[in-house]
This record gives C-alpha cells, structure tokens and sequence, in this order.
C-alpha cells in the first residue's frame, strides 16, 4: 500500500464542504484504506493560479442551477484527501464518492455542492 491522493474542484460553503467530507470518509471508511490528510487548497503552490481561476466554471454552475439564489460563502475550493490503500482501492473509493455526490439518473437533478473530480 502506498500514499495516494483524491483530488476534488468543489463550489461549497462549510456545510457543504464538511459534507463532502462526510462521503469520502464514508467511502474509505466500508474498504481496507485509511486517511492519512486532508488539505483544502485556495492557492496552487508553485504556481500563480487559485482555485477561482481553475474551478470558476463551478460557480457558473451554481448561478444556473439556482438561479434565484445568493451563492452565500460558497467558494471554488479543491479538497484533497491523502489515503493510505492500494491502486484498486482508491479506484473504487473514487467512483463512490463521484456517485454518491452527484447521483445520475433519468429525471433533471442539481448537485447539492458543484463538483469535478480533479
């Protein structure tokens, strides 16, 4: 087993964020790994860019999905959570907590914090 890392681009406030939180611990939490860190990045180190300049397409997101609603403290963040589990376990950590943040189905939905696996 080795380090390995889930990275997410997520448009939260707290509440949604420690949602969020609340999933990839879930995920991790049913199969043999663990978590080792959890980082919220604003800045990219070694670079110039922010999460606003990478993920702002999330907060365009938000603005049409709720179109009458303020965004409040929402922001572009990136959640990166540090595991400690085989290739093949971070995989399938990775697809749950995709479909569990966003459920696809038939019918017109809205995520509940805008997101991308990144």
């Amino acid at each position: 087993m080795r380090t390995r890392v889930l990275k997410f681009g997520l448009y939260a406030d707290e509440q949604g964020l420690a949602w969020v939180t609340k999933l990839v611990e879930e995920a991790v939490g049913s199969r043999s790994a663990r978590i080792v860190d959890e980082t919220i990045v604003r800045t990219f180190p070694g670079s110039e860019l922010s999460t606003a300049d990478v993920y702002d397409h999330l907060a365009e997101q938000w603005a049409v999905e709720h179109p009458a609603q303020s965004s409040g403290a929402r922001e572009p963040i990136e959640l990166r959570v540090h595991l400690l589990c085989s290739l093949r376990t971070w995989r399938a950590i990775r697809k749950t907590v995709i479909k569990t943040l966003c459920p696809e189905g038939m019918a017109t939905h809205i995520c509940r914090v805008p997101w991308t696996a990144a």
